[in-house]
């Protein structure tokens, strides 16, 4: 005797695709316009998609383009820097580290080398920006993929119900198999929002860093 086959499992709803087909790459008019002036198809936030900073829109003090040496062959400064970016420390941990740098300073050093440290500080932010926004846009790429893959298995699951001849059982796997990816789709869905902050709170991050320093130059 076969078995009854799960009526949670059997009324997958083509809604979902459509649904998350609108979360994912529409929405209401408003986030539709937003995207539309944010960046390319794959980058589903509302934010504006802005790939790499520029250090003379935050930094008011003297030309990087013009040091005459790296921020990493000063020690202190490598060090200050890359712990101030970690993603290991604490906000307040990282202006604390600054904060301390800063006032260690002599007044004759301390244009040369604070610029220096704001070079290090924004080259690792930059860096961390490029891969959360690299990781936001391949999360959007899988998103579309597992879309396809579900309307996919909609329309087997769909041609399989009006197959008199087919066995319930494989209605039922795949019943399963397309629950279980409309969930991960779902649960994917729901991470994009704290995934397209992050390159926002870096940057926000460093413009507070920023600020300390400049308390300080001449």
């Amino acid at each position: 005797m076969r078995r009854p086959i799960p009526t949670s499992r059997l009324a997958v709803p083509l809604l979902i695709v459509t649904f998350g087909a609108g979360l994912l790459l529409s929405g209401s008019p408003r986030v539709e316009a937003q995207r539309a002036a944010a960046g390319p198809p794959d980058w589903p936030c509302v934010q504006r998609l802005i790939p790499e900073l520029a250090w003379g829109t935050i930094w008011t003090g003297p030309s990087l383009d013009e040091l005459e040496k790296r921020w990493w062959e000063d020690e202190e400064v490598g060090r200050v820097a890359r712990f101030a970016t970690s993603r290991d420390t604490p906000n307040a941990q990282a202006l604390e580290r600054v904060r301390g740098f800063v006032a260690s300073l002599d007044d004759d050093e301390a244009e040369r080398r604070l610029t220096l440290l704001f070079a290090g500080l924004f080259e690792l932010t930059d860096r961390q920006r490029g891969r959360a926004i690299d990781a936001v846009r391949q999360s959007a790429r899988a998103q579309v993929a597992r879309l396809d893959t579900i309307s996919a298995m909609v329309n087997e699951l769909e041609a399989l119900r009006a197959d008199e001849g087919a066995d319930p059982e494989d209605i039922e796997r795949l019943s399963e198999a397309l629950f279980w990816e409309q969930r991960t789709f779902q649960m994917r869905q729901q991470t994009l929002p704290a995934m397209c902050e992050q390159p926002y709170l870096l940057e926000e991050t460093l413009g507070l860093m920023v600020r300390v320093i400049m308390e300080r130059m001449p």
